[in-house]
């Protein structure tokens, strides 16, 4: 999938992106695409009615992902992806998400598929979270599956890295 330059996607994203997204790399491990992140932070808030708001998205890497399991879960051990909604308004969708790019690489490694495929998966699985969607329980893991699944052949056109239980 081909990546507009710069000014274009700059272009693109200040007339068609509703909610602001800011992502930061603390990670630079897996090479992912601005595009790719602001395509599925815009399109599940617009699929789920939300049209505006801001979402701050941090990739990581796995010490800095445990040290934020350990103090705001209680959970000491590395993870996939973390989210927080911190929306306070209706009609505001607020929200952060933190991704591992160590995780996303050594998955990816053991699966044979792209890093960039599974770092993606996880921000889709913590943007759902944001709004909303929750995986508790079996059924609900399910439907949290369809929807990833979704979005991620909505976006690459291609849906091998959900393939496997994460």
């Amino acid at each position: 999938m081909p990546v507009p330059s710069n000014e274009l996607f700059q272009q693109i994203t200040e007339c068609f992106m509703p909610i602001d997204t800011e992502i930061q790399f603390a990670s630079r491990r897996v090479k992912l695409p601005k595009a790719w992140i602001l395509q599925a932070v815009n399109q599940i808030a617009s699929d789920y009615g939300w049209t505006e708001g801001e979402i701050s998205i941090t990739i990581v890497d796995d010490p800095q992902i445990h040290q934020v399991n350990r103090q705001y879960l209680n959970h000491d051990y590395p993870t996939d992806v973390i989210s927080f909604d911190t929306t306070e308004l209706d009609s505001f969708l607020e929200g952060e998400i933190l991704a591992s790019a160590d995780t996303a690489h050594r998955v990816a490694s053991q699966n044979d598929w792209p890093a960039s495929h599974e770092l993606l998966l996880y921000i889709i699985h913590g943007m759902l979270h944001v709004i909303g969607l929750d995986d508790s329980t079996s059924t609900k893991a399910k439907q949290m599956r369809s929807e990833e699944k979704h979005y991620i052949e909505s976006i690459l056109g291609d849906t091998t890295v959900c393939k496997e239980a994460r």
